[in-house]
């Protein structure tokens, strides 16, 4: 049973507690560093890719991995911003970009050791406003603006809630960004500015766009309920891909003849004519493949949710298990320069050697 003098003395640091609580000052994601940690490379972590001879993954918290030695040590970059991160690319060894929730963009000129905020969603929605307005004043009769500017201004009501969820740069200039709600981005100058590409994606629903990929030099865009946008070779608009499949895709990888697009319940469809017919690829399995990638020999890979490893021998044709002493999920992988298959998920980062 408790006695008085100690109720009271725990009312009373419950009461500090509070006070401090009460005092303590709101900042931003956007604005709060990311804070280091010692268990970063154990913790969550979105995706993954390879610079040369230095592999960049980035996760929750604004937590920047980077590890020079194949994965083996990994050291936390400096990042102004502590919103949770979804997707990074590097067109070169240097230039970098990172995006993530709260409509974040993020940018890298040494090779992820240290990271700069160009973009973020409080700002977003005025800028995609402001672009559509002008664009309205300068061809009023165009009938698409009044929809545009009112899309703009439901993104400015609503605020920073938009997340980024992937990223891909052709080079040092010229990149774009996707995310909910149709989100799409396009930059020719490095990520100094931004110009909105909403009316040019054949997607008037408005589905979330999941991710971009390059394949075979053309650019794709998946999304949900079966989307699947190609670029234009003119570079001026993604038109929509008819796909046997009506659920969500995470991603497309391929290789020259060769495209496959992946996603929930383990489904993925096969391409070799870009897009026009498709084909099912049995993978065996019901879990949702969530990354892949092709290696130095040209050999395709897929990952799994529950940290399944699928290996094509046959240009995608079909895929083998890989057997693994232990799985963990997985969200994103890539080959390291010793091409170790280099994995991350909710439990951080782990190495596969493969053959």
């Amino acid at each position: 049973m408790y006695s008085l003098k100690r109720c009271t003395a725990l009312m009373l640091t419950w009461a500090a507690l509070q006070g401090a609580a009460q005092a303590a000052p709101y900042m931003d994601v956007l604005d709060l560093p990311a804070m280091p940690s010692a268990l970063a490379a154990v913790s969550p972590l979105r995706d993954v890719t390879s610079v040369g001879a230095r592999l960049v993954a980035v996760g929750p918290r604004g937590h920047i991995l980077y590890s020079d030695d194949n994965g083996g040590h990994w050291q936390q970059a400096s990042v102004p911003a502590s919103a949770d991160l979804n997707a990074v690319s590097f067109p070169s060894a240097e230039q970098g970009w990172a995006v993530g929730n709260d409509g974040v963009i993020l940018h890298s000129g040494d090779g992820g050791v240290s990271w700069q905020k160009q973009l973020d969603g409080r700002v977003l929605g005025e800028q995609v406003l402001a672009y559509y307005r002008a664009q309205a004043q300068a061809a009023p009769q165009d009938e698409r603006w009044p929809t545009l500017i009112a899309e703009a201004e439901r993104l400015v009501q609503e605020g920073a809630d938009k997340p980024f969820l992937d990223v891909w740069f052709a080079d040092e200039q010229n990149g774009f960004a996707v995310g909910v709600f149709n989100l799409l981005l396009h930059t020719r100058d490095g990520g100094q500015h931004w110009t909105p590409w909403l009316e040019r994606s054949d997607n008037p629903q408005g589905l979330h766009l999941t991710s971009l990929a390059s394949v075979d030099g053309t650019l794709y865009i998946t999304g949900e309920q079966g989307l699947l946008l190609k670029l234009d070779a003119d570079g001026q608009r993604f038109t929509r891909l008819t796909t046997p499949y009506s659920g969500t895709f995470f991603g497309a990888v391929g290789k020259p003849g060769v495209l496959l697009v992946y996603g929930l319940r383990g489904h993925v469809l096969r391409s070799t004519d870009g897009g026009q017919n498709w084909q099912p690829v049995n993978t065996g399995l019901a879990n949702s493949i969530t990354a892949a990638s092709l290696d130095s020999s040209g050999k395709l890979w897929l990952l799994s949710q529950a940290g399944h490893v699928l290996l094509s021998r046959d240009d995608g044709a079909s895929f083998a298990q890989i057997r693994q002493t232990a799985r963990t999920p997985i969200s994103a992988a890539a080959f390291d320069a010793a091409t170790e298959l280099v994995l991350v998920g909710e439990r951080g980062v782990r190495t596969l050697a493969v053959e």
